[in-house]
């Protein structure tokens, strides 16, 4: 379960609103899933490294 729980700390999402980014660790926190200016729709951000896979 720990594994899990770590697995989570790296995700950020993103209100579609305003743009304030949030971790999952913030968000679990919190009684509600919402942003600070309230709106509740929120998309997870991908991460800025893209994978590179080598051609066969």
């Amino acid at each position: 379960m720990s594994e899990k729980t770590e697995s989570l700390a790296g995700v950020v999402y993103e209100c579609v609103r305003c743009g304030t980014k949030v971790n999952a660790d913030e968000l679990a926190k919190l009684p509600e899933i919402k942003c600070i200016c309230g709106y509740r729709v929120l998309k997870k951000t991908r991460p800025p490294v893209v994978k590179q896979l080598k051609a066969v």
